[in-house]
This record gives structure tokens, sequence and C-alpha cells, in this order.
């Protein structure tokens, strides 16, 4: 599903537009015209749907050359080993989330956690998969014609990054679990999240220009997508925090 001229969404869950596997984030193509990249790959069991996905927006698979994973949860980088296998193209992590994500470190990631309590089925198994490229704040990498630069946003979990796209027809910010429509955030009871940085880093993407707002989740904001962060701010500079996406 085409966004702008550059970015589609190609898989999402209950939580989003029902595109693939129901425990999928979205997924998100950039186009950069010779090549295309991927930022999350999904949950795992949806893969090949949004392999479909891709093709049935008249896009060529073979020209995925890079993965770029926001972080280690199981919604959006379960899919990893199955779409680095199927698409050929390097995965690209934090360096704070690269190991979990070779080892299937399924108790660092806070799956074992979530699999307790039903949010993810008891029967799912965590693939191990190779991290071909680490990258941490400030890294900028070339997609075609398009430029991603890398944003450490830790806060809703450790090696948490926002995405910045810049050279299309508009700037786009790739907010992960950072923040949702109407400031909405995502604040677990999991020992690698911190109100403090969580804090901290949405006062550093408020600080950032862009004018799209592409989170992991639900509803996106093509136009003026910076007043859903301000929101957000405002939420944490007064007493309690903003308001849940999960209730």
């Amino acid at each position: 599903m085409r966004l702008t001229k550059e970015v589609y969404v190609v898989g999402g869950g209950d939580y989003g537009f029902n595109l693939s596997h129901r425990l999928d984030s979205h997924v998100y193509v950039i186009n950069g015209g010779k090549e295309l990249a991927l930022i999350d790959a999904g949950f795992g069991p949806g893969t090949e749907q949004i392999l479909n996905n891709i093709r049935e927006d008249a896009l060529d698979v073979g020209r995925i050359t890079k993965i770029f994973l926001t972080h280690y949860h199981a919604d959006h980088a379960g899919g990893s080993a199955r779409m680095r296998s199927a698409t050929g193209a390097g995965l690209l992590a934090g360096k704070e989330a690269a190991p979990a994500i070779r080892a299937a470190d399924a108790d660092q990631i806070g799956l074992n956690w979530a699999k307790r309590f039903g949010f993810y089925p008891r029967e799912y198994e965590l693939e191990p998969c190779p991290v071909d490229e680490e990258f941490q704040d400030s890294a900028c990498f070339r997609i075609g014609s398009l430029q991603l630069e890398a944003v450490a946003t830790p806060g809703h979990c450790m090696g948490h990054y926002c995405l910045v796209l810049r050279g299309g027809d508009r700037v786009c910010l790739f907010a992960s679990d950072q923040v949702f429509w109407g400031g909405a955030i995502v604040l677990q009871n999991v020992p690698d999240a911190s109100v403090q940085q969580y804090a901290a880093s949405m006062e550093r993407i408020q600080k950032l220009e862009f004018e799209a707002l592409l989170p992991g989740h639900l509803t996106v904001s093509l136009r003026n997508g910076k007043r859903h962060v301000d929101a957000a701010v405002d939420g944490f500079n007064r007493i309690g925090l903003p308001k849940s996406l999960l209730y």
C-alpha cells in the first residue's frame, strides 16, 4: 500500500492494517529507485504474505538490499531470519540489539515474559539470525537516491531506534514504538524500559524536522506528524505519563 512516492506499508497485523500476520508490526518498504529497503521484518509467520504484498505493489523483491530493524521485540524482528533468507538482503540492527538477535535470546527481548501471559503464542520460537551490520546513533545509509539516518531513542527498550528518511517528496520519521497517533506511547514493565530515557528520547525527536510520522503500529500521519510528538512531550512534562497505546 503506497503512502508516499517512496514509501509503502506492506505488512502489519491487528494493531495496524491487517496486511499480514496478526502479530506483525508495520513493515515498510523504501523505494530508492535502483534499490529497496525494508523497515522491520514482522513476527515471522507472515513473511510470505509480506513478500506477496510487495509484489502486488509492483515492486521487485529482488531489489531489496537492506533490512533495517528498529529494535529487537518479536513483532518487529521475529521474522528477521526468514526475511533475510527469502530476499538475500543484508540485515542491519542497532549495536545494542544485535547480540540478542544473533542468539535468539528470548529472555533478553521479553519474548518469554510476553508468552507467559498470552500475548505471543506459547509454541512460537524465535529464530537466530545473523546481523550483517551493526549501526549506532547518527549512522547514515544510502538507499538509492535517498538517505536514511539512525536516531537512538532508548526508553521503550534498550537499543530502540527511530529512522529518518530524507531526499524524497517529504521527510519521514519511522518512529517504530516510540510514539503513535495522538501522542500515545508504549511503556512496558520490563527491565530494559526506562521512563527517564523515554522522555529524553521524545524530546530529542521533537527537535528533528520531519513531516510524516510512520509508527510501528496503527495510524500513520503523512503531514504535520510532529504534532503527535509534541503531544507526547507535553504528557511527559506533566505529572504522570502520556497515554498508553495498550489501554
